[in-house]
């Protein structure tokens, strides 16, 4: 009786580096951006925004990349379908929060 290897079960069991140098990648990003904040003083206002909007956009493609495998699926169009709702219930909160707090600021 020979035991075959399975390529896909030995990936399983091997060191995970994608999620040790994404999470490395996120740290740096999410320190970068602290740093940024604490040293408003000396930058402006909209350098500190833009600067912070560009490392979320990176470490939010830095996760889809290392942590939920996007780039590694077979199921690409049920993927594509989770990942479309998942941004559509983002917006929905964002911009049904922006415009309720719109709604409170004003007096009756």
């Amino acid at each position: 009786m020979a035991i075959q290897k399975d390529p896909q079960r030995h990936h399983e069991h091997s060191f995970p580096w994608s999620h040790v140098i994404g999470y490395i990648l996120s740290l740096i990003m999410t320190f970068g951006a602290l740093g940024l904040v604490l040293d408003t003083p000396a930058l402006s206002k909209t350098f500190v925004v833009t600067a912070i909007a560009i490392l979320a956009f990176f470490q939010a493609l830095v996760q889809l990349l290392m942590f939920m495998h996007l780039n590694e699926s077979t199921e690409s169009k049920f993927q594509t379908i989770l990942l479309a709702f998942g941004f559509f219930l983002a917006l929905c909160i964002v911009f049904g929060s922006i415009w309720i707090m719109g709604f409170s600021s004003r007096s009756f």
